[in-house]
């Protein structure tokens, strides 16, 4: 695919208005209090992974409304002091798979917690473990449609919160370095990393690459590839529905996050993104920690002629050399 949004000049200045609405932050902190536990771990068991060098385990914590949430929590086998903890979440419709299957961070010396997407897990990859029992809503059957025309609703809502409480998590799991705590992802889970970074005022650091839920009715215009192309999908058959759907999208506006968020980023983005459009992440990055009273460092790596694997494996390698310096700065 050619690329199709703004050109780079263009987009390294791309700070686009936003339809904010007034309570965006008294909504998100209702939510949260609403969630926020005491003990957000429910239980932490040892599972056999087949590996020699990485100790996993299955862990469930508390999310959204108290709700189990599944995760896998692992760490390089036979170190016991405390270490920097990197939580990840997991693309659009997959789930968290197999405790295998991730082994970047922890190879890199980190504690990794990697959260289930709940009633996600079956488009790709190799499933999930966690429902969710609050599906029932107005809306499309994909998880960007669920609960469309509330905010109080939407799936988005109720997954952003299990992403912060999934932090909570992390920091109280064994020989976990609590002050040294990161937020990362690519697509859906940049997109969850990104509101993390917005909603969790001390994170150690976020990497954030092709965000979903970035510039998201330039990228409605733009696209009609999922996601988004879900979204339309539910408004070209309930005409009308615009209003209160572009309402309850305004809640779950990256950009909004990224004006509030206090942490280090690094971002990747590819300019062929017809995913994720480029002008969305551009537009976060450049807004990035607007509305706190100290600017916090900020990067972003951009690959022309690449699209929604952005710069792939070349972009995990900058990731592990900026995230180091975050960790030991």
């Amino acid at each position: 695919m050619p690329a199709f949004d703004l050109p780079l000049r263009e987009l390294e200045d791309h700070r686009p208005d936003l339809q904010e609405p007034p309570d965006f932050e008294e909504f998100w902190h209702a939510t949260l209090k609403e969630a926020a536990q005491p003990e957000p771990l429910v239980s932490v068991r040892p599972v056999e992974n087949g590996l020699r060098l990485t100790d996993s385990w299955d862990v469930t914590f508390r999310g959204f409304a108290g709700d189990p949430v599944r995760a896998w929590f692992s760490r390089p086998a036979g170190v016991r002091e405390p270490l920097p903890a990197v939580v990840e979440y997991a693309g659009y419709g997959r789930g968290r798979g197999l405790p295998h299957e991730r082994l970047t961070w922890v190879n890199a010396g980190y504690a990794h917690l990697l959260m289930d997407n709940r009633g996600q897990g079956d488009q790709y990859g190799n499933g999930g473990d966690t429902p969710d029992p609050h599906a029932c809503a107005p809306g499309g059957p994909g998880p960007a449609a669920r609960g469309l025309l509330s905010p109080h609703d939407h799936h988005y809502r109720r997954l952003i919160t299990d992403a912060v409480r999934a932090v909570a998590a992390a920091r109280v799991l064994p020989a976990v370095d609590a002050s040294r705590t990161a937020a990362v992802g690519n697509s859906q889970g940049g997109g969850l990393a990104l509101a993390v970074a917005g909603l969790v005022p001390d994170l150690a650091a976020a990497v954030v690459t092709a965000p979903l839920l970035c510039g998201i009715r330039r990228a409605l215009d733009l696209t009609d590839a999922g996601p988004y192309g879900e979204i339309a999908a539910y408004l070209s058959v309930h005409r009308g529905a615009e209003q209160a759907a572009h309402r309850t999208l305004s809640y779950l506006e990256g950009i909004s996050f990224a004006r509030r968020a206090h942490a280090p980023a690094h971002f990747g983005v590819g300019l062929r993104d017809t995913v994720c459009p480029p002008s969305g992440a551009y537009a976060a990055f450049n807004r990035y920690g607007e509305l706190t009273a100290t600017t916090p460092g900020k990067e972003i790596h951009a690959y022309p002629y690449n699209g929604h694997e952005g710069g792939d494996a070349f972009q995990v390698r900058r990731q592990l050399s900026w995230l180091r310096e975050v960790f030991e700065s």
